[in-house]
């Protein structure tokens, strides 16, 4: 019997062996450590970008909201800023008398005026204007207009509406409005949903059974028709819409809600907690609700969006806010009455099928990040 001779390692295979003590030597600690798993949110955000029609409807959306938050500064009919006789002023802040700027009258000073104009423009003095003079009420007595509404021009880029307001200011505000007020219906709907869907999900039995009669009779109720008493008994404002809207627009969030409670109380997780002696709210904010928050998350910019078209509708019927509130809505019924004015229906139009499209288009993007089936497509790091 010989002995078998073993050959001496090669060098692919010695090097084989030090690869651990060579990626040691040569790579950084840090490098060796794994990433660290990203949270749920940032997850959702990773999603939610890859829609990119979705993504740039959320920057265009919220950059023209930020604009029209900055409205006083863009569009008004008092100077941003004046120097006058060797005095700073602050018009955009404070009202000033006429006299103060060399008129005679005990008022405020009007600084469509054209003597208030020329005083301003006089050497040694300075005034700092919005790039459009008017404010959404301003009634430009020293317009060369004849006849309202007036088509656009130089002075009025979009032209005016049958009061003699500038349609770029109405527009501007009245965007502001809609989007405001829908925002804080939402919030509020949503606050309501959550609460009771919870509420109802949760404890189950007879509270769901009586609560659920009682929605279902709540939600029976002519919404329209109470919208027309309470406008013919109070004067119609945005908070009194707000809150006669809030007390229908969270019923069917709750239906959501309460499923998703129904369905995550029986799981391990929940049962477990009540084993460890939690409370009630413990277990329902801490781990049902995170778990149950996918429909409300999903449905914001549709319900957003239902709000601003629920206001748009209001004051188109005219049981919206009066004028001279700007009002998306009522520029449309202005649209409506005089269909020669094209540049009224059209501006207004316009603006609200932009603000309507970039919500649809962000709640289409929101909903497919809230779907865990495209998690593939993310980075290894984010999944």
């Amino acid at each position: 019997m010989t002995a078998q001779t073993i050959s001496p390692p090669s060098f692919w295979q010695r090097l084989w062996r030090r690869v651990p003590h060579v990626r040691e030597e040569l790579l950084p600690a840090s490098a060796l450590q794994t990433a660290p798993a990203l949270s749920p949110g940032r997850r959702l955000w990773l999603r939610f970008k890859q829609n990119r029609l979705g993504y740039w409807s959320l920057i265009l959306f919220a950059s023209l909201y930020i604009i029209s938050l900055a409205g006083e500064v863009i569009s008004n009919d008092k100077p941003l800023l004046v120097y006058f006789h060797n005095q700073w002023f602050f018009p955009l802040v404070n009202d000033y008398p006429e006299a103060l700027f060399g008129g005679q009258l005990p008022i405020y000073a009007d600084y469509n005026d054209p003597f208030i104009q020329q005083q301003l423009a006089a050497p040694g003095n300075f005034a700092l204007y919005a790039p459009n003079p008017y404010y959404y009420d301003t009634l430009n007595y020293f317009s060369n207009a004849v006849h309202y509404p007036g088509p656009p021009t130089a002075e009025n880029l979009l032209g005016t509406d049958i009061a003699g307001y500038d349609i770029v200011a109405r527009l501007l505000y009245g965007f502001r409005v809609s989007v405001t007020f829908g925002l804080a219906l939402t919030l509020i709907g949503t606050v309501l949903g959550v609460l009771i869907g919870a509420v109802q999900g949760y404890f189950a039995g007879k509270i769901d059974l009586v609560a659920q009669r009682l929605i279902e009779v709540w939600g029976s109720l002519p919404e329209l028709y109470l919208l027309i008493i309470f406008a013919s008994i109070f004067e119609p404002s945005l908070i009194l819409l707000a809150v006669l809207l809030s007390l229908f627009g969270w019923i069917y969030l709750s239906d959501f809600v309460r499923a998703e409670f129904l369905r995550n109380r029986q799981l391990e997780y929940v049962k477990a907690a009540r084993a460890m002696g939690l409370s009630h709210g413990q277990i329902i904010w801490r781990h049902i609700l995170p778990n149950s928050l996918t429909p409300v998350i999903t449905f914001l910019p549709f319900r957003m969006s239902a709000a601003i078209m629920a206001l748009a509708s209001l004051d188109f019927l005219g049981l919206g806010v009066q004028a001279p509130a700007p009002s998306l809505g009522a520029l449309l019924l202005q649209g409506k009455e005089n269909l020669d004015a094209w540049w009224i229906a059209v501006s207004a139009f316009g603006v609200l099928m932009l603000t309507l499209l970039l919500l649809t288009f962000m709640g289409e993007a929101l909903r497919n990040a809230m779907d865990t089936h495209i998690a593939d497509k993310l980075p290894p790091e984010a999944v």
